[in-house]
């Protein structure tokens, strides 16, 4: 528990004698006031109070916050009067409790109501004195410090209203060390299994990470001393909350998540903070595609900082902020940095603040809003700045995450209309399903009942509601794929064998396998649903568990039986969609239409198709076991991805002419890549899609004709 005397403390070291004594006054008022009251903790009501002012003076907040953090709760849970509050401390101190009081009182409504008239009391209170809100998001924090003492349905409440409220209002404010801990906080209760996923990857990591980030922060004190350079150097693990959410909203994996380490410089000013990323950038290497410039271009709630991502000679990824003290102080404390007064003097009229001119609009819509969801809609694109509202044809608003498709616009609008859209049309012209709206546009998505989703429309949707329904209709079709696969697999093992007779009925099939695996397999289709899926790997010590022992057909009838199952070479599974959940294309030799290629069963991922040419076909590497014969379907339609080494004379304008004999056959560059290799060679390394192996022959044969090449190779 927090004593007076730490607040005094802290607050010493920035306001008067007179401003303490004040502060003295207010804790004596609130005891008095609190007197008797106990929290479901256990502890004094007292505690709560304190614990809220001890946080506003971490911000160095002026006497008059302090005074009415102390106070906060007065009007609320005491007898305590609006005028006698007035009397005691004056009509600053008493408006600050007032208006915290406010927002905690509201009527038990609808949920969205609620979230609503909450926001409504929030804004009209910050527009009398934005040191209100300062109060409350510190009573939240604590508040969510001790919701262990309560139920699980009002402890989940409070969370969710928390980060639906609390959380956008504190980031617009730029206050980013609340709302992360409002974060953190919160999710423990929101989301308890993700909280408790994430916690166990983080904390193994963040361990780990400790030696490594006390190895980097002194390399970097280091490279910033030797180069006179005055800057203080900080170091980070990105926190719980923060790692799934970015999971989450980009649909990545842990290991994707590139600033889980973190390293943060403070200099002195705005040229120093250029020179030190040119240090930094001279040192490492570092990724392009990460680097901000936020200083150049600050965000909606005007944080500034450069952000870079370097790679370390242990192939290890931190990120680098670096901004000024105040920057720093602004991007912790947000508005609060810039709202501390001193003494008596007077604060200057929000008005005048061109930092809160958006508070000024979000209250003006409460005037025009009286439906609560009409509100809210209105208040996101402002209070949630990284959100596009678009419009379907008959003029009915969606909201969307910044970044969405027109995929993303038609899930939003039914799961139907997502499984079926064919197509788009934006403001009237015909687009894509990957096109990425922009607040004001008017969307209409075209259906095709025929239609049936690919693996690859999830790259076309942006957001995880999308990629969330496009995933649960492509397994539930995988289900069907993989039992009818498992089928064919377990048919070719078994022919190699003499069975009983008999053994090859359904029933009794079943109740054998049930016996031979027990819980793994619930039913027949279950288990062949395993086997396609590669978690069970059908051989003759399978077969031999279920028939007990078996002898091996004579090699004439074996070849009989095969050639009775599989008709003719590659025959055993035809590929039919290139993007079916169930068969995948294999990345480690991109095979195309047309040429040799076979499967290979991979424990729960179902069936890979590799090339003859890849080289873990030709070493023999893969399990002879779990080979199966493929074909190609001569229906299949589609595009394929295949790499080219092109080696040529170093001659200007050779990329050129290269690109354009691969687009004279129609090919699509999707990457291309170019570097001097010896003295007058060069070597240019194209990502080209094609529609099978005779469209990659004809390209391959049109470039090596070019004068300027030396060679073409597929790699």
């Amino acid at each position: 528990m927090v004593r007076f005397d730490d607040i005094v403390e802290k607050a010493e070291a920035y306001i008067g004698e007179k401003d303490v004594a004040v502060l003295r006054k207010a804790y004596v008022f609130a005891g008095q006031a609190h007197k008797g009251q106990v929290r479901r903790s256990g502890e004094p009501y007292l505690s709560h109070p304190l614990e809220v002012t001890a946080l506003l003076a971490d911000m160095r907040l002026d006497r008059t916050t302090l005074a009415a953090a102390l106070l906060h709760d007065v009007l609320e849970d005491t007898e305590t009067t609006s005028a006698g509050l007035r009397e005691a401390f004056g009509k600053e101190v008493a408006g600050l409790v007032e208006g915290v009081t406010k927002i905690s009182r509201l009527q038990e409504v609808s949920a969205e109501a609620r979230r609503a008239e909450t926001l409504r009391k929030i804004i009209l209170a910050m527009t009398d004195d934005i040191r209100v809100i300062f109060i409350k998001l510190a009573d939240r924090i604590h508040n969510l410090k001790t919701l262990r003492f309560l139920d699980e349905e009002r402890r989940r409440q409070i969370a969710r209203e928390t980060l639906d409220v609390y959380v956008p209002i504190a980031n617009r404010l730029g206050m980013g060390r609340i709302r992360a801990e409002l974060e953190d906080l919160s999710f423990r209760y929101v989301e308890p299994e993700e909280f408790a996923k994430i916690a166990a990857e983080v904390e193994p990591q963040r361990k780990a990470a400790e030696a490594d980030l006390a190895a980097m922060t002194a390399t970097l004190r280091e490279l910033l001393a030797a180069n006179g350079l005055e800057a203080e150097v900080y170091s980070r693990v990105k926190r719980p909350y923060s790692v799934w959410s970015k999971m989450k909203r980009r649909d990545i994996d842990f290991d994707q998540v590139f600033d889980f380490l973190a390293l943060r410089v403070v200099t002195g000013s705005v040229k120093d903070c250029y020179a030190v990323l040119g240090i930094i950038h001279q040192r490492w290497p570092h990724l392009p595609q990460r680097f901000r410039d936020f200083i150049a271009m600050p965000k909606p709630n005007l944080y500034q900082a450069l952000h870079t991502t370097v790679i370390t000679e242990g192939r290890k990824t931190f990120e680098i902020q670096v901004r000024t003290r105040e920057m720093h102080d602004l991007a912790e404390n947000g508005i609060a940095a810039h709202w501390r007064y001193k003494d008596d003097a007077p604060p200057a009229p929000m008005k005048e603040d061109r930092r809160l001119h958006w508070l000024r609009e979000m209250a003006a819509l409460f005037e025009e809003k009286k439906n609560p969801q009409e509100f809210l809609r209105s208040l996101k694109s402002n209070l949630v700045p990284d959100e596009v509202y678009v419009f379907t044809p008959k003029g009915k608003v969606v909201d969307l995450p910044a970044g969405a498709t027109a995929l993303d616009f038609a899930f939003k609008i039914h799961t139907e209309v997502g499984l079926h859209a064919a197509g788009a049309r934006v403001n009237g012209t015909a687009a894509p399903l990957k096109t990425a709206l922009k607040t004001g546009d008017i969307v209409e998505i075209l259906t095709d009942p025929a239609k049936a989703p690919t693996r690859a429309l999830l790259a076309a949707a942006a957001t995880p509601g999308a990629r969330q329904q496009l995933r649960r209709w492509l397994n539930l079709r995988s289900r069907t794929t993989s039992a009818a696969l498992g089928r064919r697999l377990w048919e070719k093992e078994t022919a190699k064998y003499v069975l009983p007779p008999g053994q090859r009925r359904e029933e009794e099939l079943a109740a054998r396998i049930g016996a031979a695996l027990g819980p793994r397999v619930s039913s027949l289709e279950e288990f062949f649903r395993q086997v396609g899926l590669g978690r069970v790997v059908v051989d003759r010590a399978l077969v031999e568990s279920v028939y007990g022992p078996v002898a091996p057909r004579r090699p004439g009838l074996v070849a009989k039986t095969a050639a009775r199952l599989v008709p003719g070479p590659g025959a055993g599974v035809r590929i039919k969609d290139a993007d079916s959940p169930m068969i995948k294309l294999a990345r480690c030799c991109s095979p195309v239409k047309g040429e040799p290629v076979v499967g290979y069963i991979t424990a729960g991922r179902g069936l890979t198709v590799h090339s003859l040419r890849c080289p873990l076909v030709a070493k023999e590497v893969l399990d002879n076991q779990r080979l199966v014969e493929v074909s190609w379907d001569p229906g299949l339609a589609g595009t394929f991805k295949a790499r080219l080494l092109v080696k040529t004379h170093d001659t200007p304008g050779v990329l050129a002419k290269v690109a354009t004999a691969v687009a004279g056959l129609e090919g699509d560059i999707s990457k291309a890549e170019a570097s001097t290799a010896t003295e007058g060679k060069a070597r240019i390394t194209l990502d080209v899609r094609i529609r099978d192996i005779r469209h990659l022959e004809a390209i391959s044969r049109k470039i090596a004709g070019l004068k300027e090449v030396v060679s073409v190779d597929r790699v």
